[in-house]
């Protein structure tokens, strides 16, 4: 049986990911995989695809999707633990998964992580805590209920979920300090952008 593909607040911006790993065609750390759609979403496009996830439950599913792609792996694993054996990658993406985790640590881990040339992608979720919050949430509220009735949104694509915690004034305080020149933007869909590279010369777009 076909694993099922959806549409969601996530899987919005899956081909933003996509668009940046086929400019790098490297190898890609996928941090919170999932049951393992943007890992597929992003193999034709990349040298490998490692994707990392603490839910064993939710892994058997991203197996079952990811059978006979030999270019893709999915491990058990905890992103501030996990041995990479002396790899490196060239995007390391986080989808609704970096407020899971101790936002400095995470972020200091992916940029250990990243190559030379390398890039971290962050499709993140922020607290509101401020009115410029709130009034952003406001005004994305009539696209957002558009597009999720046109699209089908599914909501519940059995996953573990938890609220934000850091508003996007401290998530922009964080990462100026670990990835200095890092593009972070608001988007609809209640989401932030978030995209850093290692070689700060290089043309960052969103």
């Amino acid at each position: 049986m076909t694993a099922p593909v959806y549409w969601n607040h996530n899987t919005a911006y899956h081909p933003w990911l996509v668009r940046l790993a086929a400019e790098q065609r490297g190898d890609v750390l996928d941090v919170g995989c999932g049951d393992g759609l943007l890992a597929r979403r992003l193999a034709p496009v990349s040298r490998s695809v490692t994707g990392l996830d603490p839910d064993a439950a939710v892994l058997r599913r991203a197996r079952e999707r990811l059978a006979g792609l030999e270019t893709v792996d999915v491990m058990h694993a905890d992103f501030l633990s996990f041995d990479p054996a002396g790899r490196r990658f060239d995007l390391v993406t986080f989808v609704a998964s970096l407020h899971h985790m101790p936002l400095r640590p995470a972020l200091e881990r992916a940029r250990e992580l990243v190559s030379s040339q390398g890039r971290i992608a962050v499709v993140g979720l922020s607290a509101n805590r401020t009115v410029r919050d709130w009034l952003w949430s406001a005004m994305c509220l009539p696209a957002v209920r558009v597009a999720s009735l046109w699209h089908h949104e599914r909501r519940d694509v059995g996953v573990h979920t938890s609220d934000p915690r850091e508003s996007l004034d401290e998530i922009r305080d964080v990462a100026g300090d670990v990835l200095p020149g890092a593009c972070i933007r608001r988007a609809l869909y209640y989401r932030y952008l978030l995209l850093w590279s290692a070689q700060p010369e290089l043309d960052i777009t969103t």
